[in-house]
């Protein structure tokens, strides 16, 4: 088999419930621009497009030359191509999962594992937790995106325990008081400490307790606002929305501890080991460590594991702002941001060229990369392609490491495209 180095892939679609609905997902959207005979069904999901080598989703490759095979195993026959440094350190394995995501309802409470707690799960319930890695993620907006994403700064949890009672009840008079005598001291840990009493209250609390005062602050906050009143002080309108996905969930009770993250175009958060998060709305890019290891403990009909999310959470509490991951101008090329988290297993590049440039060289990396086009047309050319790849949105490349693609570009408008690689 010929070692081709450049080539276009088709790649899975993810039906889960929770995502956008037929024409209206960006996923959607994405694999019809990709493949113009691909039939969208109007009364689907489509919540996830996967651009990668994970057992559950393995990309096709679609070139003439290359006898029906999937991505993970063209990598198995040719390790080589994901470049000496990241084939000895994963083991010869692709290091992420690039992802889009289009999100109708909210996804779980959630947090992912580190290694370490990832081997002992998996070791010990292995029908819950598939793999034994790590899986650190990040999430790039596409549109306006909204999530939660860690722990309040102690001020703003305290307030909600005041002005929300029916919080309050959950959390109980002991803990609410000892998170006010120890969150403002500057003790960072005392303040932790007490944090994670007061969440893992609420999180074992019975049920018909929580659901009934669920039920009291619904009813409430519904009232207050058919009367005109504001209920910002009791995150109204975000309450009634995950109400009325997950009624009667603990979940709905997890903004009053987590921030509301609202992401604009372009802005990201990076979540790592620990963190805990829900995607609530909108579509983003999302790139991980290859693993499906996650905790639950509210707003999904999936398993949820109360104890192990409990134990486990980082409770350093932080505003908002603090979780916008920042992105970085290459220094090189000015049509090149880079979001670049704190692990060794993915980067992400957004490319943005102008319709002013006609040519443009997707550089070489020393990594296997996955290049996704989400605006603009271009033929990309390449050394290592040995014919033109007709590109447009949509559109899913793998490029070898060590290898760089010329674009030629079609539309007048410019081009958008994003990358996924392994920066070691």
């Amino acid at each position: 088999m010929e070692e081709v180095r450049v080539f276009p892939l088709t790649c899975a679609v993810q039906n889960y419930a929770w995502g956008k609905v037929g024409m209206d997902s960006e996923v959607a959207r994405l694999v019809v621009g990709g493949d113009p005979v691909a039939v969208v069904e109007e009364g689907m999901p489509y919540a996830e497009l996967w651009m990668g080598a994970h057992p559950k989703g393995d990309a096709q490759i679609k070139d003439n030359r290359i006898a029906q095979t999937t991505l993970g195993e063209w990598i198995a026959h040719f390790p080589g191509c994901l470049g000496s440094k990241v084939k000895d350190t994963f083991q010869g394995q692709l290091p992420f999962l690039f992802k889009v995501l289009s999100v109708n309802t909210a996804l779980s409470i959630q947090a992912h594992p580190n290694r370490e707690l990832a081997a002992r799960l998996h070791d010990q319930f292995p029908e819950h937790y598939p793999d034994d890695n790590h899986k650190p993620e990040m999430a790039i907006a596409l549109t306006r995106f909204q999530g939660l994403c860690g722990f309040r700064p102690v001020e703003e949890i305290l307030g909600f325990l005041e002005t929300v009672p029916e919080f309050r009840a959950l959390v109980g008079n002991e803990a609410a008081e000892e998170l006010r005598r120890g969150g403002g001291g500057g003790d960072a840990a005392r303040a932790a400490q007490a944090l994670k009493k007061c969440f893992t209250r609420m999180m074992n609390c019975e049920k018909k307790v929580f659901v009934d005062q669920l039920n009291m602050l619904v009813k409430r906050v519904s009232e207050e606002g058919a009367a005109g009143k504001d209920t910002a002080s009791s995150h109204g309108d975000l309450l009634l929305r995950l109400h009325s996905q997950y009624p009667g969930d603990i979940g709905c009770f997890a903004i009053f501890f987590l921030n509301h993250m609202v992401l604009e175009p372009g802005q990201a958060m990076f979540l790592g080991a620990n963190e805990p998060h829900a995607y609530l709305h909108g579509d983003c890019i999302e790139c991980m460590a290859c693993s499906d290891n996650t905790v639950r403990a509210g707003l999904t009909p999936k398993y949820i594991d109360v104890n192990t999310l409990c134990d486990m959470l980082n409770y350093s509490p932080a505003p908002a702002a603090s979780k916008i991951f920042p992105c970085v101008q290459d220094a090189s090329d000015p049509c090149v941001s880079l979001y670049d988290p704190p692990v060794p297993d993915f980067a992400v590049m957004r490319i943005q060229v102008p319709a002013s440039v006609k040519q443009y060289t997707v550089a070489a990396v020393d990594s296997a990369s996955i290049l996704l086009v989400t605006e603009g047309d271009a033929t990309a050319t390449s050394a290592a392609a040995h014919s033109d790849i007709p590109l447009g949105r949509g559109s899913v490349l793998f490029v070898s490491a060590n290898e760089s693609v010329s674009l030629h570009a079609a539309s007048k408008s410019g081009m958008t495209m994003f990358r996924a690689c392994c920066l070691l």
